[in-house]
């Protein structure tokens, strides 16, 4: 994990983001040394400044915050770390997600040497269950809880199987969909077309977004876009032709059947009319009673919808395994009373999942290759070692029988040697 954040620089330029106005003679524990400590520890599965009690004289965690002696004293307390979590404003937080992603996208840049042709962005808001008096926390009809929405941004660079987190934004659990959506788009696609100026993007986002100040910011931004499109009396009878060969397909041959097809629609509220996918679908489950599923997806591609809607559309699904990923690196333990102190925490888990990521990066041809990220904490992470600790040197020594020894150590090298 040192050497991922290593390659990466991710702590250090997010130690500079945030002004030090303490008394320098003053000072045990520098900004980058907490950051260490929290980061890593988030990323070895210990998401609570309580977890300091018994870590910060842990050896391994002592040295990834840069104390290597032997005598070195222990890392920070947990009143410590609570008291840093709480004591950013908005202004600093700002300054940390701009890095975050600054950092992330200047590292895909020069991996791909800036040749990116298409850079797909997948918005996702999702829910982050509250339990105590957190500030700005509401209920949410759609989840039937009092809860956090955080708005989570990725991309996909080209045909990729991996989805990158660039943007982890905080909300209220009574925000609409769309709510800090437009102004994050914004922010990353400036930044994109600076480091990949040839690349296309093309937006991808559920039925919640769909509305006029988004389709109209993304037409005049010269984006692509896919949006889920909620189904209505108008659209259902506009599909109802292609749904009649779908029945008719799926009663002869007694399974799931569809048929794609196209539109013009125009909502009320919308400037214009736009292109509509249809997708005519007749489900049919074994034990279930058979039923229509239309399915509508508006969008500014040109392609055949069968094309869109299978390879465009569909594959923004594989977002929802990211947030799995997130929620097992505890994205969601946003129990500080502080509105700003539980958003710090959320940039914290997202400095996490970039290492992790990046080790994932470096476990091609292993068996850790598509690996979610509890499974290499367990396996690559969180395994015994004995641990020997002398004046000159501290010694780690790993069980030869480590279930993913050769992935360990494939893995390592990559990192080391890079």
């Amino acid at each position: 994990m040192k050497a991922a954040e290593r390659r990466l620089g991710l702590i250090h330029r997010l130690s500079k983001a945030i002004p030090d106005y303490r008394t320098p003679g003053k000072i045990e524990h520098t900004h980058e040394e907490i950051l260490c400590q929290r980061i890593f520890a988030i990323a070895c599965g210990h998401p609570d400044c309580n977890d300091a009690a018994h870590l910060s004289n842990d050896p391994v965690h002592k040295i990834l915050a840069g104390r290597t002696e032997k005598d070195a004293p222990a890392l920070a307390s947990q009143s410590t770390l609570s008291r840093f979590e709480n004591s950013l404003c908005a202004v600093d937080l700002y300054r940390m997600a701009d890095t975050l992603a600054d950092t992330i996208i200047e590292h895909h840049r020069r991996r791909l040497h800036g040749r990116a042709r298409r850079i797909t962005l997948d918005l996702d808001p999702t829910e982050d269950p509250t339990h105590g008096q957190q500030e700005l926390t509401f209920y949410s009809g759609f989840y039937r809880s009092h809860c956090y929405l955080p708005l989570l941004g990725f991309m996909t660079f080209d045909t990729e199987p991996d989805q990158y987190l660039f943007a982890a934004m905080l909300r209220p659990g009574n925000a609409p969909a769309l709510k800090g959506s437009i102004p994050v788009i914004k922010r990353i696609l400036s930044k994109l077309r600076d480091a990949f100026p040839k690349a296309e993007v093309l937006v991808r986002l559920d039925g919640a977004f769909a509305c006029e100040e988004l389709f109209s910011f993304l037409e005049s931004e010269n984006v692509k876009f896919v949006v889920n499109m909620a189904k209505n009396s108008i659209l259902k009878k506009k599909a109802e032709k292609l749904m009649r060969k779908a029945r008719r397909k799926s009663k002869a041959s007694g399974e799931t059947e569809n048929e794609f097809g196209e539109c013009k629609y125009s909502a009320k509220k919308w400037s214009r009319k736009r292109r509509i996918i249809i997708k005519a679908e007749k489900t049919v489950h074994p034990g279930r009673p058979a039923r229509d599923n239309p399915r509508f997806v508006v969008t500014n591609l040109t392609q055949t919808p069968r094309y869109v809607f299978k390879k465009k559309y569909c594959k923004r699904g594989d977002a929802e395994n990211r947030i799995k990923e997130l929620k097992d690196l505890h994205i969601d333990r946003t129990s500080c009373t502080s509105f700003l102190a539980n958003q710090f925490r959320i940039l914290l888990t997202m400095a996490a999942f970039a290492l992790m990521q990046e080790i994932r990066a470096r476990a091609a041809r292993t068996t850790m290759a598509r690996a979610q990220v509890s499974t290499i904490i367990q396996k690559l992470i969180k395994i015994g070692v004995q641990v020997t600790v002398s004046v000159r040197r501290i010694i780690f020594e790993l069980p030869r029988a480590c279930p993913e020894r050769n992935a360990f150590i494939q893995i390592a090298r990559a990192l080391a040697t890079e």
